[in-house]
């Protein structure tokens, strides 16, 4: 089930949100951050928050936001995390779908990703088989910490 997300929610949901950002293979979030941080970042700052939840277990959660302000308010971005004991069981695409209707119930007209590093290959193909795009590639933009400095690709979707 896809809900929005508490505060409770997100306590649930920390251990992952705190895995994946110390990681530093895929989100350019300071890896040290404090849970309220966290929690400000992915819960307060988006329009809307959800989590993936199955079994009162929350196994992954996306935000939706503009991604600029003013004449650039009709496109927007996501950001989207599945646990690493649920990867592979097709969450982060139904996340994905479901962030592009609430975007459409939102009037906006396109899904914008940033940064997609270029070696989550997974992400990449997965927003590709949802109708991305890669709209531009920035060079080493990302320092991932196994690999070092990597690419990074901007992704789009009219909606």
């Amino acid at each position: 089930m896809i809900r929005a997300i508490t505060k409770a929610d997100f306590e649930l949901f920390w251990g992952t949100f705190f895995e994946v950002i110390q990681a530093q293979e895929t989100y350019a979030f300071e890896p040290d951050m404090s849970f309220e941080q966290g929690y400000n970042l992915w819960c307060e700052l988006p329009s809307k928050t959800f989590v993936f939840e199955q079994e009162g277990e929350i196994l992954g959660s996306y935000y939706i936001k503009a991604n600029a302000m003013g004449p650039g308010n009709h496109i927007c971005n996501c950001g989207y995390m599945v646990s690493s004991a649920a990867r592979g069981q097709g969450i982060a695409r139904k996340l994905c779908e479901h962030s592009q209707h609430v975007a459409k119930d939102l009037g906006f007209k396109g899904m914008q990703f940033n940064s997609v590093v270029s070696t989550n290959v997974v992400a990449v193909e997965l927003w590709q088989k949802q109708g991305f795009k890669i709209i531009g590639t920035i060079p080493q933009g990302y320092n991932h910490k196994q690999q070092g400095y990597v690419d990074c690709y901007v992704m789009y979707k009219s909606l």
